[in-house]
């Protein structure tokens, strides 16, 4: 059977917009030969929709789409994602899949399984499927399945569901089986998708075609890497990671493929560049500020940012206080030089200097502490705003994991913008990107020569908020740090588990305490993009005002 894939990229609401896209890639597989064109999950409203279906006209309007797509089908069919209205018990809505035929009534799937857990909330608005059956498409029974259908237990966290609804669909005479998903992108999560169909085609003996969602949508990034393996579990299949891509799969292809997967750096940046560019997009900005500390952190994000939207559009401001290095100028600027972008030069030592003027009566004989060191990113971000509001940049933070996971951060400061860029990778995978950049990024964007400065690689980190400071005057090594924050924010580990991985226990229960004590600085933080299994924000939701503390 020839199936053609839409590996689309929607944007959530836009309903008109998803109908071209959608269209479009239809009409050239048909075109193509195809006999039977699969989109992603959820395609005509886009996915996640999160409370738009309760939104008195978005559902019967993502119908109209739908109705307005089956006037267009031709001689191939289409299988296309929306949402439908339950008409008996239970929620509201159910998350489905139309086969739509020239001539024929609408035939529809609904989802089986719906995963609550992790970012995902289904049951809040979706209820199950009843039953499943196959579909009789082009002289072939097609078992139609949606994304979390397919995702059997060992893939999963636990043991979650009662049914199983590719075995259902075997048990009826299904000779293919089709999914249609929207797979949120985590490292090596690719890996993971390909290895599970496989086992699940080689299990049924059936061939199985995945198709998946590309772009972001706010917090998420879905990477593609729609697939498709034969009976036998075989790849012989791959489209494109992080961009749409259209393609025909003859189920009956002989020729077998070796799955492709980018280092993890490279998958990282992809990730991170597309998430930024479809937030912008999505969000009509049409440019981006940040800060260039001359840290390691800026530094990455200004590169992803320039590869995201290109350096016309990316401006870079320093904002040296008393405390700047006169080398962390320099690198700030020489990165801005290598990036090809503009670059503001804005110092906030006058404006520091009259802010704590305005104290000196009430800090009479009281030292400086970290209420100083606190007002100069917060100037930082006045100034910032000042030039989003001004020009319309949308403002990116350049805080990481490691930092946001302890509260090494100041709200109303360094926190403060519409999107953190890289709040999901924790400091060691920062410094990771920033030797692929100067490595294999710089080979392939055509720069051939080193874009970070290297001393920006190579000095200790700083926040330069108070003489000879570092990260590590109050912080653990990163590598320590980064692996205990793995094992507890990640794999929920109590920090007496923690300690049985060879981690000295005073400094695993002064991150713990950390992480606990912030939580109410990250629920201000801007939305971030996840790209681990576990990030801040969407998929972590834990109580400000608590008290709970592993026992010794």
């Amino acid at each position: 059977m020839k199936i053609g894939f839409a590996q689309i990229n929607p944007t959530v609401g836009d309903l008109s917009g998803n109908f071209e896209r959608i269209i479009g890639a239809y009409e050239r597989l048909a075109a193509a030969g195809a006999e039977l064109v699969l989109t992603p999950e959820l395609a005509v409203p886009g996915y996640p929709p999160q409370d738009l279906v309760f939104k008195s006209r978005f559902v019967p309007e993502n119908l109209q789409v739908l109705d307005k797509l089956h006037t267009r089908v031709g001689n191939t069919a289409l299988l296309v994602g929306f949402v439908d209205r339950n008409e008996g018990r239970g929620k509201p809505f159910h998350n489905a899949a139309a086969l739509l035929e020239r001539g024929k009534p609408i035939r529809k799937a609904h989802k089986s399984l719906l995963p609550t857990y992790d970012v995902f909330d289904e049951d809040r608005y979706f209820e199950p499927a009843g039953r499943v059956e196959p579909f009789d498409v082009c002289g072939k029974r097609v078992g139609i399945t949606i994304c979390e259908d397919i995702w059997t237990e060992h893939y999963l966290p636990r043991p979650l569901y009662d049914v199983e609804p590719v075995r259902g669909l075997i048990d009826q005479g299904a000779e293919v089986i089709v999914n249609l998903s929207a797979s949120p992108f985590s490292l090596h999560k690719p890996a993971i998708r390909r290895e599970m169909v496989g086992a699940l085609a080689r299990a049924y003996q059936r061939p199985i075609c995945y198709c998946n969602a590309v772009g972001g949508n706010d917090q998420l990034v879905f990477d593609g890497n729609s697939i498709a393996v034969n009976a036998s579990g075989e790849l012989i299949s791959q489209l494109a990671s992080f961009q749409e891509q259209e393609a025909i799969i003859d189920t009956d292809a002989a020729a077998v493929i070796e799955f492709r997967e980018g280092k993890t750096a490279e998958e990282l940046f992809s990730a991170l560049s597309l998430g930024l560019r479809d937030y912008l997009r999505k969000c009509n900005f049409k440019s981006a500020v940040l800060g260039l500390s001359g840290g390691v952190d800026s530094a990455v994000v200004a590169v992803i940012a320039v590869d995201a939207l290109g350096a016309e559009n990316v401006i870079g401001v320093s904002m040296p206080s008393p405390y700047s290095s006169r080398g962390s100028i320099d690198d700030a600027l020489a990165l801005a030089r290598n990036l090809g972008i503009r670059c503001l030069e804005i110092p906030i030592t006058n404006a520091f200097t009259a802010f704590k003027s305005q104290f000196a009566e009430i800090f009479k004989k009281l030292p400086e502490n970290e209420t100083e060191e606190n007002m100069q990113p917060r100037l930082r971000a006045m100034t910032l705003m000042a030039l989003s509001n001004k020009f319309g940049h949308l403002l990116l933070t350049t805080g990481n994991k490691s930092e946001l996971a302890v509260g090494y951060c100041t709200m109303y400061g360094d926190m403060a913008g519409g999107l953190a860029v890289i709040s999901d990778v924790p400091k060691t995978m920062v410094y990771e990107l920033a030797r692929w950049i100067n490595s294999d990024y710089s080979v392939r964007s055509g720069r051939k020569r080193e874009i970070i400065p290297k001393s920006i690689i190579e000095k200790p980190p700083s926040a330069e908020l108070k003489p000879n400071q570092t990260d590590q005057d109050v912080l653990p090594p990163y590598e320590i740090l980064d692996e205990i924050l793995r094992l507890y924010v990640e794999e929920n580990l109590s920090a007496r588990d923690i300690v049985t991985h060879g981690f000295d226990e005073k400094t695993v229960r002064w991150v713990q305490r950390r992480v606990d004590l912030n939580e109410y600085k990250r629920e201000q933080a801007a939305p971030g993009l996840k790209v681990t299994s576990r990030a801040f924000g969407v998929g972590r939701r834990m109580p400000i005002a608590q008290k709970y503390v592993d026992s010794n």
